[in-house]
């Protein structure tokens, strides 16, 4: 008889031997073995939830048969990636350094990082009306580029002293990030789905964004508490990623056919080409864009040095890391906020919408500049990345209605290029600030007073302009009832 016998047998037969008690270790590895097992299946079964919930976020509505939904999945491990990249660099030198020895590297970092891309930014539109027919490539190239810089990075990031290669790395995945900006701007409208408008698109790829940085970020911390090193191998892990997915793209990305290019120079005089008008409204748009922006440039560099030692002023008796992270959450939370508004809402009047979010912005800055703690700081975040949010979707409302769909895709890709050379203008004027030591309150108050400057400018324009248009279609009603007056008068003959 093969194994233990039982009880009964037991009593009958006392000689024969009886089954050994299991170890308290044995059982604890029976334990720990289940909730393994459990733990394993729950997360497996959290990741199929999650792994369904996105694909069908991002195909829904026409957007996998469009192909937009490759586009979101690629933009997805773009914003994840640079989630990555931002947090290899929290945990450099330029942050654990005391602020008073830091100043000539944070200097020397970001005027290699940001000058040298105030004179590219003008350059990447051109090109690509050039080489249109290679946006899969283009796009890949922006992506191939950081994976490549990040590896060199890995290299030296963790060096007290580091070599030039750190900050040409640097640099070349800052400059290739914005670029990417553009090159996925101009891809955009090749890919909608027929029910599927322009804001609708950004605000999914945004909402995409968002989510994939939310996703990122704690994997990113746990690699670089092994070191920044690992955190930014996972970040070029995940270029490589995007990288393949921008050249499995749609070949209709490629197509130019029909398209015309725009020249934004001559935009202020509302002709960008021979019988191709840009209206008004999409020049206001793009006027108040670019103070958002430049607000936004400034609060990245200006705020993030400063608030390393937050000042006895703001009433904070906290973390530092702590206040930055409230500050940036609050910024990244008002981006999440106004692009549900905008999904949810379908406003009709998006030059009204796109010139409101900038007169809150100032609003806010000149307020916060006088009355300056650490709560009015995270409200200024809050309402930074809202309007900012809002106004960039109204901008692509405005471009989708207004501008010829010969020249959209063109105009699009400008436009985007200007928006963000207003950020790198922000940011190097936050770079001046703090160079000069200048307090968290006097650097908001020289902001707030440029951009009070340039609100007052925008709407002194969109009021002139409006009458002047008004003017304008009145007399072109006139001379088309006049025009139909001859023909009437020349039939009747």
């Amino acid at each position: 008889m093969d194994g233990y016998p039982d009880d009964d047998d037991r009593e009958l037969d006392p000689a024969r031997p009886t089954p050994p008690e299991q170890s308290r270790l044995g059982r604890s590895a029976q334990i720990a073995g289940r909730m393994s097992s459990n733990t394993a299946r729950f997360v497996a079964k959290g990741s199929t939830t999650a792994f369904t919930a996105s694909r069908r976020f991002t195909h829904s509505g026409g957007a996998g048969e469009s192909g937009l939904s490759r586009l979101l999945e690629l933009h997805a491990f773009n914003t994840a990636g640079d989630a990555a990249f931002a947090i290899s660099l929290a945990g450099t030198l330029f942050f654990t350094v005391p602020t008073g020895e830091a100043t000539g590297q944070v200097t020397l970092f970001l005027v290699l990082t940001m000058l040298p891309f105030a004179v590219v930014a003008p350059l990447i539109g051109p090109f690509l009306d050039r080489f249109r027919r290679g946006r899969r490539w283009a796009i890949g190239a922006t992506l191939a580029i950081r994976a490549f810089c990040c590896w060199v990075l890995a290299g030296a990031i963790s060096s007290d002293d580091p070599p030039p290669s750190f900050y040409f790395a640097a640099l070349g995945c800052l400059v290739a990030s914005k670029a990417y900006g553009v090159t996925r701007a101009s891809a955009v409208p090749r890919l909608l789905p027929s029910e599927f408008t322009l804001v609708k698109a950004n605000s999914r790829i945004s909402l995409t964004g968002t989510g994939a940085a939310a996703i990122s970020a704690p994997l990113a911390v746990g690699a670089a508490a092994l070191g920044a090193e690992w955190a930014v191998r996972y970040a070029a892990l995940l270029f490589v990623v995007g990288t393949i997915l921008a050249i499995l793209l749609p070949a209709r990305v490629d197509s130019s056919e029909g398209e015309e290019q725009v020249d934004l120079t001559k935009i202020a005089t509302g002709t960008a080409k021979k019988g191709i008008s840009i209206s008004r409204d999409v020049v206001n748009g793009l006027r108040s864009n670019s103070g958002l922006r430049l607000l936004s440039g400034f609060l990245t560099i200006f705020m993030a040095f400063t608030l390393r030692e937050p000042p006895a002023s703001m009433g904070w008796d906290g973390s530092a890391t702590i206040l930055l992270g409230l500050v940036i959450g609050g910024a990244g939370a008002g981006n999440t906020v106004g692009t549900l508004i905008a999904s949810v809402t379908k406003s009709r009047r998006p030059e009204r919408v796109v010139i409101a979010v900038f007169v809150l912005d100032v609003a806010v800055v000149v307020t916060v500049a006088v009355f300056f703690t650490w709560w009015t700081a995270v409200v200024l975040g809050l309402t930074v990345g809202l309007c900012q949010s809002l106004g960039k979707l109204s901008l692509d409302a405005l471009i989708q209605r207004d501008v010829a769909e010969r020249v959209r895709t063109s105009m699009f890709a400008r436009s985007e290029t200007l928006l963000q050379l207003s950020w790198v203008i922000g940011g190097l004027i936050g770079i001046g600030l703090f160079t000069v030591d200048a307090t968290p309150r006097i650097g908001l108050l020289v902001t707030a007073v440029i951009l009070v400057a340039w609100l007052a400018f925008v709407l002194s324009r969109a009021n002139g302009k409006r009458s002047s248009s008004e003017n304008g279609r009145q007399s072109d009603e006139h001379g088309d009832r006049q025009q139909r007056g001859d023909r009437d008068t020349v039939a009747g003959q």
